[in-house]
């Protein structure tokens, strides 16, 4: 690291201490050459893949779109914000995880559906009606009889 007061490239750590709840590491430094001291902040640069939608167009990941999609199947359903929160988190760290540079958008949907399943199935059927585009009242009783052969899950989310 260049020095910010004369520019010279050697300098020491004298003390590296991790804040905001361990995602940063703050380190004090010290010039070698001019003996000033002076702190940095390191974060690691996590860069979430493409969005490639339907139509082959790709598109920035938007963190509050998929918010919204969540916000909006679960409306006036009894889930708590930090419920919501946590499982946004969830998604973008699987997401990250993958290690892919681009992601199909149908993979991200079918994250989200997992996630209200989780969290609220009356959600869960909402968002599954407009993702998969459901038709006909038929097919919302097909994927409700899907939801009742599953055996019965204790969210992790805290509920209200």
């Amino acid at each position: 690291m260049h020095c910010p007061f004369c520019g010279t490239h050697d300098t020491k750590v004298t003390d590296s201490r991790l804040v905001a709840e361990g995602d940063q590491v703050r380190r004090r430094r010290q010039c070698v050459a001019c003996g000033e001291r002076f702190t940095t902040y390191e974060t690691a640069e996590l860069v979430m893949p493409r969005v490639i939608k339907g139509d082959g167009s790709r598109e920035s990941f938007d963190e509050q779109k998929l918010r919204a999609g969540m916000l909006r199947a679960l409306e006036k359903r009894p889930v708590s914000a930090e419920a919501i929160e946590a499982s946004v988190q969830r998604i973008r760290q699987t997401l990250r995880a993958r290690g892919e540079r681009e992601i199909h958008a149908r993979v991200i949907g079918e994250e989200v559906m997992q996630a209200l399943k989780r969290l609220d199935q009356v959600a869960y059927i909402r968002f599954a009606s407009v993702y998969r585009r459901f038709q006909d009242l038929d097919e919302f009783r097909a994927e409700i009889d899907r939801l009742a052969q599953e055996p019965a899950q204790c969210p992790d989310e805290p509920r209200g």
